[in-house]
């Protein structure tokens, strides 16, 4: 009998699992159940992350942490309807912190999130689904998403939607996305205009701000102008700017009513329909001075264009504005003068302004305590006066000018800036100029000179050149150190700064002392490398080369080597040698107060006499007057040399409190030549034979005639040596020297010739070579009736004293080098 075995039983096992609540308390639990396959469980922890995202941005970080993005970006595309909801609100809540923004942008969730603003997903999904996007969508490159995935026709059609946290959302987000130009384009071609205006009339404050934000952005384009004043929109503004009750929409909307008028066909067809005069009444009578201030703010960007400035002219603009610059808000007052700069630029708008009284009460603000209305009262006198001459003396009878000056020390740059340009443009005027500056314009524009604002150099630097034609001016400018600051602007690279420091200094090297001293601040060095500039060079700076040349003939010749039968040598001058590249010329005082050294002399001229002067002292006297002819008896007599390096004083003298003041040698040596080459060369009446009387007597004084073959024998470099060691000094007066050669003779010529009224040249050569060139007919002028071309001859002055060689020929090639 077999073994017995039990039978199975035959009964299925049931699969059922019985429901087991579970409570969550630690957030990182309830991310682990987004990956259940239950939908309830799902709906519940999606909810429970809103509940906890929504208490603040410490939770929603601390989710991101947990790794409850990427689950909730996956369940948004969940078949069940309630659980996409879900995830949806739990995405939206997250979405506003912008770490959690951060990472949705690695992820490509954005195209998901616009598949969920179908119809047929409910309002909540639309509201969290657009929040999500609103948020994201300030990224640029979220919003290009955005626009690449079609979702600007969905949102543009949300906002038509019953639930006002829908519109918001769709709205701010479509505001993003037009601070591009290409959404504004499509925003406009989607037909979103009419959407846009229908939200105005919302019962909501925050949706009416952001449409008319988002319409301030479209309406920059003229295609979405025009749609939008088919549409009305303009007339809703204006409605809206006639209620008290849309208050806090009104700076809005005249930013967009701005925009509006900013194009000329645009701005007419407004006036047509009698759109202007509206604005107009509502500038003048408003109930908030802020709202009035931006509607003067409007008027202001309208008038930006040329065409519309025109319009507004008609409109009589002007008599408004006007009014507006005497009511007590200083907003208000600022922004009209704004406006008058602007609508300054219609020339018939300046005369109208002047008319109405509109200077005086602007040259009234200058006083104000408010820097930006006294920036803006400034800006529209500088706007009003330039090119207008009744203006500038509108401005002068309201005492304008004097204001002026005083805000030039001012701490605004915009205000130092453009009292500048004012005083600039009423410096045309003989009359004014002359009044300001006896109110110390000179002294004022110094430290603007010194700022580093640009807009404050260049109109500084143009006011100065204006103020400087007056030599008054310029010795006061001098005098207050303002010619280094100014030299100071030839090292800058910015070229209207650089253009007007060149204009600047030309009129202020017209006189001789402030040429010289510009050249002692390096103005000839920083010249002639801008000159060197491809880039830098202009025909200003050329021109104000010249002038500081012309003004300044003693480094003229040592840069040049020539001086024109025009450049007239007067007292002061000095030859200094040949000057070397980029080297600085040293002034007259500073080369006199260098220790003696073995390097040729600087021989100058001063033929000043001295009012009191004193007996020569016995042993200088004889030291000067040794080797000396009894026919040179005439140069025997001087006076002592002043000079403050002397250090010996008379005991019965009092000590001066300061040192003395450097003072030229006196040259009566030189005096008593010019004297008698007056008396004997100026009574011949043949200008031939004035020249070569003079050439005579040149070369007598300076050792007569040499042979060309003795040349090397004349000792005239241990004569120059032997002075300088008398006199203790690098500095030589030139009437003291009596064995000169080429050189020597030809500065003494020039300057003989130009103190009897005659012309000649002045030729630096090589090798202690110089010359004179004169003109001298060859012909007689006056038979006939005409006259024979001048021909030019060289003058000799060391072989043959008094020969005329003619230009070019063998012989005046011969004097004129080795």
């Amino acid at each position: 009998m077999g073994k017995k075995v039990r039978k199975e039983s035959e009964t299925s096992c049931k699969e059922t699992f019985e429901p087991l609540p579970v409570e969550g308390k630690n957030p990182a639990t309830v991310v682990l159940l987004l990956s259940s396959p239950e939908e309830d469980i799902l709906v519940k922890a999606c909810e429970a992350i809103h509940t906890f995202a929504e208490k603040g941005d410490e939770n929603k970080v601390s989710l991101l942490g947990l790794g409850a993005l990427e689950p909730l970006c996956q369940l948004i595309s969940h078949s069940n309807n309630l659980v996409r909801r879900t995830a949806l609100m739990a995405l939206g809540i997250m979405a506003t912190n912008s770490d959690v923004k951060s990472a949705l942008k690695k992820i490509d969730v954005i195209p998901s999130i616009i598949d969920k603003l179908s119809l047929e997903e409910d309002v909540v999904a639309h509201e969290y689904a657009t929040l999500c996007l609103a948020s994201l969508s300030v990224d640029f490159v979220c919003k290009v998403q955005i626009f690449d995935s079609k979702g600007l026709p969905t949102l543009i059609q949300l906002l038509s939607s019953p639930d006002p946290d829908v519109k918001k959302n769709s709205l701010e987000t479509i505001f993003n996305m037009v601070q591009d130009f290409q959404s504004r384009q499509a925003v406009h071609e989607l037909g979103g205009i009419p959407q846009l205006l229908e939200l105005l009339k919302s019962d909501f404050p925050v949706i009416q701000h952001l449409a008319l934000k988002t319409l301030q952005n479209v309406t920059t384009d003229k295609d979405t102008r025009n749609t939008f004043r088919e549409e009305q929109g303009f007339e809703r503004l204006m409605d809206i700017l006639s209620n008290a009750d849309f208050s806090d929409l009104h700076i809005e909307a005249l930013q967009v009513v701005a925009n509006c008028l900013n194009d000329s066909e645009s701005f007419q067809l407004i006036h047509q329909d009698g759109g202007l005069t509206r604005l107009m009444e509502f500038i003048i009578t408003p109930d908030i001075t802020e709202i009035q201030s931006c509607a003067v703010k409007c008027i202001a960007r309208v008038a930006q264009s040329a065409e519309n400035r025109k319009l507004l002219h008609e409109q009589n603009v002007e008599k408004v504005l006007v009014e507006l610059l005497s009511v007590s808000d200083v907003s208000v007052k600022t922004a009209s003068c704004q406006a008058v700069s602007t609508m300054s630029f219609h020339l018939a708008c300046k005369d109208r302004f002047r008319d109405l009284g509109g200077i005086p009460a602007v040259v009234q603000l200058l006083n104000n305590e408010s820097l930006v209305l006294r920036e803006a009262a400034t800006h529209a006198l500088s706007n009003l006066t330039h090119g207008n001459e009744l203006n500038t003396f509108a401005v002068y009878e309201a005492g304008g000018h004097e204001i002026l000056v005083q805000q030039l020390c001012g701490n605004c740059a915009g205000t130092v800036a453009n009292s500048a340009a004012t005083l600039g443009n009423m410096a045309g005027q003989g009359v004014i100029r002359c009044s300001i500056l006896s109110h110390g314009a000179m002294q004022a524009l110094v430290e603007p000179l010194k700022s580093t604002n640009v807009q404050v150099l260049i109109n500084t630097t143009q006011c100065l050149a204006m103020l400087a034609c007056d030599t008054e001016a310029r010795a006061e400018l001098q005098t207050a150190g303002g010619l280094q600051p100014l030299v100071n602007l030839l090292c800058s690279y910015h070229k209207e700064v650089l253009h007007n420091a060149c204009l600047a200094i030309n009129v202020c090297a017209s006189d001789g002392p402030t040429a010289v001293e510009m050249c002692k601040f390096g103005a000839v060095e920083l010249l002639q490398e801008i000159n060197q500039s491809v880039k830098r060079r202009s025909s200003v700076s050329k021109l104000a080369m010249t002038s500081l040349l012309n003004s300044n003939l003693s480094v003229k010749y040592s840069l040049t080597g020539h001086l024109s039968s025009t450049d007239i040598i007067s007292d002061g001058f000095y030859d200094a040698g040949k000057a070397c590249g980029g080297q600085r010329i040293l002034s007259l005082e500073e080369l006199s107060e260098q220790p003696v050294n073995q390097q040729r002399p600087i021989i100058f001229f001063n033929t000043a006499a001295e009012e009191i002067v004193d007996a020569p002292d016995e042993s200088q006297s004889n030291e000067l007057e040794t080797d000396t002819s009894s026919k040179r008896d005439r140069r025997t007599s001087r006076t002592p040399l002043l000079d403050r390096k002397k250090k010996q004083k008379d005991e019965t003298q009092p000590e001066y409190p300061s040192e003395k003041l450097w003072k030229m040698m006196d040259d009566v040596s030189l005096q008593l030549l010019v004297k008698e080459v007056k008396e004997s060369i100026l009574p011949l009446s043949e200008e031939r034979e004035q020249y070569a009387a003079l050439a005579r007597l040149v070369s007598e004084a300076m050792g007569g005639a040499v042979e060309m073959e003795k040349l090397h024998e004349f000792p005239w470099v241990l004569h120059l040596s032997e002075l300088k060691f008398q006199l203790q000094s690098n500095v030589v007066p030139i009437g003291l020297i009596r064995r000169g050669i080429y050189r020597h003779r030809a500065l003494l010529f020039k300057c003989l010739v130009d103190r009897i009224g005659l012309s000649c040249t002045l030729v630096r050569g090589e090798y202690n070579r110089a010359w004179n060139e004169v003109l001298l007919f060859t012909g007689n002028p006056s038979s006939n009736g005409s006259s024979s071309l001048p021909c030019r001859y060289i003058v000799d002055l060391m072989h043959q004293p008094g020969s005329l060689l003619k230009a070019n020929t063998p012989a005046a090639v011969q004097y004129q080098t080795i």
